[in-house]
């Protein structure tokens, strides 16, 4: 029997895939239908450009409902504020001191949620998976595109 991994995910993120699925169902794929009929319209499909572009267009829209779909039947919806402990885990807000002592905060998230220009990272970023199960005064090294980074773990709440 296979296992399904669950997506861990704040509630905000849960909430813009829902949106993102609807508009899909609701708007996009209504439209695509009406543009194949009206391409159909025309005549010859074999050569028929507007005809193969709005049927790949469906095709495409079918892709993302699906995926769209299996991520919100797995999604495991993570309010942070009812976290506590010593460790950094999914939702965990994370102030950490770089190499040159400057402070950057970062909540852990999940992959579709992550933002780096807002302080959210993915928990299976580089940056993530080295915090995920650490306490506050540990130091953390990660290595990244742009070589080694070490980071001291200053804070850690769950806002």
């Amino acid at each position: 029997m296979a296992t399904v991994d669950k997506l861990p995910m704040l509630a905000e993120g849960h909430a813009h895939l829902v949106s993102t699925l609807r508009k899909l169902k609701e708007e996009e794929r209504p439209e695509v239908v009406l543009m194949i009929e009206e391409a159909r319209a025309h005549g010859d499909l074999s050569e028929n450009a507007e005809y193969h572009a709005a049927k790949e267009r469906q095709g495409q829209i079918e892709a993302q409902i699906y995926d769209l779909e299996d991520r919100l039947a797995r999604a495991q919806v993570i309010d942070p504020t009812t976290l506590s402990g010593d460790r950094v885990v999914f939702g965990g807000t994370v102030k950490l001191l770089d190499e040159d002592d400057k402070a950057v905060t970062y909540q852990i998230v999940g992959q579709t949620e992550a933002d780096a220009r807002v302080g959210r990272i993915s928990y299976s970023s580089p940056l993530g998976r080295a915090l995920i199960g650490r306490r506050v005064g540990e130091e953390v090294e990660v290595t990244t595109p742009s070589g080694d980074k070490y980071y001291t773990i200053e804070q850690l709440e769950f806002i």
